[in-house]
């Protein structure tokens, strides 16, 4: 199946689009944006895997769905569009950088600059619909990228696992942390941000081992 995505990722995945979960999953997909409002627009779908090659993953960032409002999904998870006022959970990781690096609040919410210098914000769901979280959740995109993050793991080496709340933890499982770095918190979400996220020294922590292992720090 013809799947268009950033040429690495392909060479990766491409024995994953073959399979018959992920036909079936984008007869779902592309049924759904015909008939429905879906996010993110249908050509980002595969923005985190765009603007972060799989030679250039240094870290990578779980998230679970995408944002669900107009305007603010746009293929990386945390991440909302310039312009947007910034979600939540956004809100307590730029207040954790804020405290562990002493780097000043952000004018815009737009992840990209991360995505470039190799950050993967990989939502476990890539398409959600209008105003109802979940609703793509247990349709195939959960096995496909349980794939991405298995092939990253098996693949590279030194890369910094970020697991943020349950979900993205158990989404972990099949990482080799012998081989990468696996930092796991609760979710920054206002609900348990302030009983372990914020203080978690996270993003410090993931520029010291890269630095450790001869790559350059994340500008966060």
């Amino acid at each position: 199946m013809e799947v268009r995505i950033e040429p690495s990722w392909h060479e990766v995945l491409k024995d994953e689009f073959e399979k018959p979960y992920f036909s079936i999953l984008t007869d779902f997909v592309r049924k759904e944006y015909k008939t429905k409002t879906v996010f993110p627009p249908a050509k980002l779908i595969f923005n985190a895997f765009d603007l972060c090659p799989f030679d250039n993953v240094k870290v990578v960032i779980i998230g679970q769905d995408p944002y669900h409002g107009y305007g603010q999904a746009h293929g990386l998870c945390f991440s909302v569009n310039d312009g947007v006022q910034f979600p939540p959970s956004l809100v307590n990781i730029f207040k954790e950088i804020e405290r562990d690096l002493q780097i000043p609040f952000p004018s815009s919410g737009n992840l990209e600059r991360w995505a470039k210098q190799g950050v993967f914000l990989l939502n476990a769901t890539l398409t959600v619909l209008l105003g109802c979280a979940g609703s793509h959740q247990n349709k195939g995109w959960e096995e496909f990228t349980d794939s991405v993050i298995k092939k990253i793991s098996d693949r590279k080496e030194h890369v910094v696992f970020m697991l943020w709340g349950s979900y993205a933890q158990k989404k972990g499982a099949v990482i080799d942390s012998k081989k990468h770095l696996v930092l796991k918190a609760v979710h920054p979400s206002p609900l348990s941000a302030y009983r372990g996220f914020i203080g978690c020294g996270h993003f410090s922590m993931a520029n010291n081992y890269l630095q450790q292992h001869g790559l350059s720090p994340i500008q966060w």
